[in-house]
């Protein structure tokens, strides 16, 4: 039973694509510019929400597969995450061609790494870094 009316359960709901995930940004210029600058993605929409006091960006990774919407609201005044063993969103991952580097310049721009690179396994390198308002994301090289 899903909303009060009761449905039969076929495997899945056909058809159906994976759209986007949002995440809040305390400031939105400055998220704007950690997505674009730092991993890459494109800018594609930014609209404010008058009725929510919210605005909105849509970002896109560069083969254009993958949508993150930041989302800002005016009258949240707190931003701060869970303690990482109470968080119930875990993380966004991004594939990048040298780890290595991308920590580096991560680093340089002042933003925080919380894991150094480590092979999970053969050929499998992660790093873990924060976004300016603390969300997690996963960087991920493949080696042969």
């Amino acid at each position: 039973m899903i909303g009060g009316n009761s449905y039969q359960w076929y495997g899945s709901f056909a058809p159906m694509t994976f759209v986007h995930i949002s995440i809040r940004a305390s400031d939105m210029d400055r998220s704007i510019r950690f997505y674009e600058g730092l991993l890459g993605m494109e800018l594609i929409k930014r609209s404010p929400i008058p009725k929510n006091r919210a605005e909105i960006a849509f970002l896109k990774d560069p083969n254009g597969e993958f949508a993150l919407e930041l989302t800002h609201y005016d009258d949240q005044k707190r931003f701060q995450q869970a303690e990482y063993m109470e968080r119930t969103f875990d993380h966004l991952a991004f594939r990048v061609d040298d780890l290595k580097g991308s920590i580096e310049k991560v680093k340089k721009e002042g933003y925080t790494v919380t894991d150094e690179p480590f092979e999970l396994s053969a050929g499998h390198w992660l790093a873990f870094i924060e976004d300016p308002d603390g969300t997690l994301i996963e960087l991920i090289q493949e080696t042969p």
